[in-house]
């Protein structure tokens, strides 16, 4: 178990993931097709991560990481039910962020690419930020 996560840096970084998802559809004529493909769904993972790391703030990055990557993976598989009261729900701006609208296994690929730079990137901000040095910027 690691040191519980500061909540107010974490709610902050879900901020950032948010206008950067946003960003990414907004601006998808600048990156490249592949790019594009995946971008907004590894950030959609990330911001996904960060909320399980805000639930769980006390849990193992590993830990967060596979319930973020399964609840993911759940939403994606939801995408191949069409059901009218689903649809919907999808049919609304926020509904379709969340759902999704149809099943890609591209998705799946962007979904652990995503989890994976978000554990990454925990896991080295929680290795320099437990290092005692005199300039420790955390």
């Amino acid at each position: 178990m690691i040191s519980a996560r500061n909540r107010f840096y974490y709610t902050l970084i879900l901020v950032v993931a948010i206008l950067l998802g946003l960003m990414s559809r907004k601006l998808s004529a600048y990156f490249p097709d592949a790019i594009n493909l995946m971008l907004g769904d590894a950030i959609w993972v990330a911001m996904v991560f960060v909320l399980v790391a805000i639930a769980l703030k006390k849990s193992l990055t590993g830990k967060i990481a596979f319930t973020s990557l399964l609840f993911c993976y759940a939403i994606e598989i939801t995408q191949l039910y069409h059901a009218p009261w689903i649809n919907s729900i999808r049919a609304t701006t926020l509904g379709g962020l969340a759902l999704g609208y149809g099943f890609l296994w591209s998705d799946l690929a962007a979904y652990t690419i995503g989890v994976s730079v978000a554990a990454l990137m925990e896991k080295l901000s929680i290795t320099l930020c437990t290092k005692p040095t005199s300039n420790n910027p955390c």
